[in-house]
């Protein structure tokens, strides 16, 4: 699994960093994006992501900064997908989604050479701000659907707080709810367990050649030798290789109803948008420091801390005597996690940055 970010900054794009989007590229080349902020288009363009190869997106927050990019991916997927029947775009996201998506395209006359469906994740009453009412709140999707529109799912969460989006026989997807200054999500990415190697050589000298009952052994069946004996997955097959979990949160201030949810987490992508010093603002606006994150790695026991979602003082290569280089960022986080004698190991996102995800060790 190879996590490519393509959009790191927090707000609104620079010269240097786009705004929050990011891929994640399995071993068969599908690829998912999880947020998709303006200027999403151009990133991919320049990354080694192909477009055509995107089959699910997932949206964390209704903030313009994730969001504003989506209309205008999908019309680029509809010119890189030839018209195909058997293609859906699914797209997962909060409540009010489905209406962005539907009225945009509508509105720009959009056409797509595909089919799409949006399920909504439904918030919880606590995730709404005490102002939230101070908005307009028809954020329900009415009226005809899009041509190729699809109508998708209202999910509600369960009695943990877990929205449970997809799953298949490699790979689910749930969600759980973080605190922001509007109803935001992080998604947990969690890959099922793979049979060990094959002991070929002894399976020969039982008298099991190679054929179908090779692949009946892997799924975890009992056969029955030549000689009458029953033969056992465990005894010809190696160590399992272990599924990945990866957790890409949201916008938050507080990561407490998640926690349980993104537990033993290989890698974490988790926003630090300003400095230690600045953490009392920077939870009045709803967002984290490196301390925050670090302390959410080390409750969770990740493996992988990767810092994103930067404040647009924090530079790589600072030429302004009033910016800060974004090392910052990445000192404060390792000097929290030392102090909590945590080993997991933090990073800074960057945009285009690609990073392998690899397997747990047994």
């Amino acid at each position: 699994m190879l996590i490519i970010c393509l959009g790191t900054a927090s707000c609104y794009p620079t010269s240097t960093r786009s705004v929050s989007c990011t891929a994640l590229r399995f071993e068969d080349g599908d690829v998912w994006i999880f947020d998709c902020g303006e200027g999403s288009q151009v990133q991919l363009q320049k990354s080694s992501v192909r477009s055509s190869r995107i089959t699910k997106i997932f949206i964390t927050h209704l903030h313009g900064d994730h969001l504003f990019g989506l209309p205008g991916l999908m019309c680029t997927i509809g010119v890189s997908v030839p018209e195909r029947k058997d293609f859906v775009l699914e797209i997962y996201g909060p409540r009010g989604l489905r209406k962005y998506i539907r009225n945009t395209l509508i509105l720009s006359k959009s056409a797509l050479t595909y089919d799409y469906v949006v399920h909504e994740m439904i918030p919880m009453e606590e995730q709404f701000p005490d102002d939230w009412n101070t908005w307009p709140s028809d954020d329900e999707a009415t009226g005809t659907l899009h041509p190729q529109e699809i109508l998708g799912k209202d999910i509600c969460a369960d009695q943990k707080y877990i929205w449970d989006l997809f799953e298949n026989e490699n790979v689910c997807v749930k969600a759980g709810p973080i605190t922001h200054s509007i109803p935001s999500f992080g998604f947990v990415v969690m890959e099922s367990d793979k049979p060990g190697k094959l002991d070929v050589t002894q399976l020969i000298k039982l008298g099991v050649l190679p054929g179908p009952i090779y692949s009946r052994i892997k799924k975890g069946e009992t056969i029955t030798l030549p000689s009458g004996v029953s033969l056992k997955p465990e005894q010809v097959l190696g160590p399992p290789k272990l599924g990945r979990k990866i957790t890409i949160l949201g916008d938050t201030c507080n990561t407490e109803r998640i926690t349980d949810l993104a537990k033993s987490s290989d890698i974490v992508l988790h926003e630090a948008t300003n400095e230690n010093s600045m953490e009392e603002k920077a939870i009045d606006m709803g967002h984290s420091t490196p301390r925050m994150a670090a302390r959410f790695a080390e409750r969770v026991g990740a493996r992988i801390l990767m810092l994103y979602h930067f404040s647009q003082r924090y530079k790589t290569s600072p030429d302004n005597k009033d910016d800060l280089n974004v090392n910052i960022l990445l000192e404060e986080a390792q000097q929290e996690l030392s102090s909590l004698n945590c080993n997991c190991q933090v990073m800074l996102a960057d945009d285009l940055l690609e990073y392998t995800v690899s397997r747990p060790i047994n």
